[in-house]
């Protein structure tokens, strides 16, 4: 505990500057940040972000509505929240990208690796109707229910996709 001797005043002048602010809350910010995130490197990039957002928003910065101490630590949890919100937005964006992936691990399960290779240089669209007409072995005219195109048109692209990987496997 300190003691307060007559000489600090019990009250603290606003500070003059960001750079003042800055220069006497700086510690503060990095700490708060780095107990959210947990992470070093993560509250740092967030610590200079939030004075980024404060060099933008000084002059909004009013001392009778709290002190500078408090009006950075506010912008420093509105970053860190951002962070936290674009952070699961790119891991959900992630787990959907390796979804195909997985699904079509399950699909190839037992294949020759000869005829994976051979799938894996098809498109899309071309492994996309390979897998509902000859795994899943919708019919024609489910299969285009599913894709939104006419069962000829369903048809066609077998054809050609069955084409395209006979060859693939006859160069392998």
């Amino acid at each position: 505990m300190h003691a307060v001797t007559l000489e600090q005043p019990l009250v603290t002048r606003p500070p003059r500057s960001l750079a003042e602010a800055a220069e006497a809350h700086l510690d503060d910010v990095l700490g708060y940040l780095l107990y959210l995130t947990r992470d070093r490197e993560t509250a740092e990039d967030l610590t200079s972000s939030t004075f980024e957002k404060a060099v933008r928003l000084w002059e909004r910065f009013d001392p009778r509505r709290g002190s500078a101490r408090t009006w950075l630590l506010g912008i420093a949890r509105t970053t860190a929240l951002d962070w936290f919100r674009a952070e699961s937005r790119r891991r959900k964006r992630e787990e959907a990208a390796a979804l195909p992936e997985r699904i079509e691990e399950r699909f190839v399960e037992g294949l020759s690796p000869e005829l994976e290779t051979a799938l894996a240089t098809l498109s899309a669209g071309e492994r996309e109707v390979i897998a509902l007409r000859i795994v899943l072995e919708l019919d024609g005219d489910a299969a285009a229910r599913v894709l939104g195109i006419s069962p000829t048109a369903v048809s066609t692209r077998l054809s050609r996709a069955l084409k395209r990987l006979e060859e693939r496997v006859n160069e392998g």
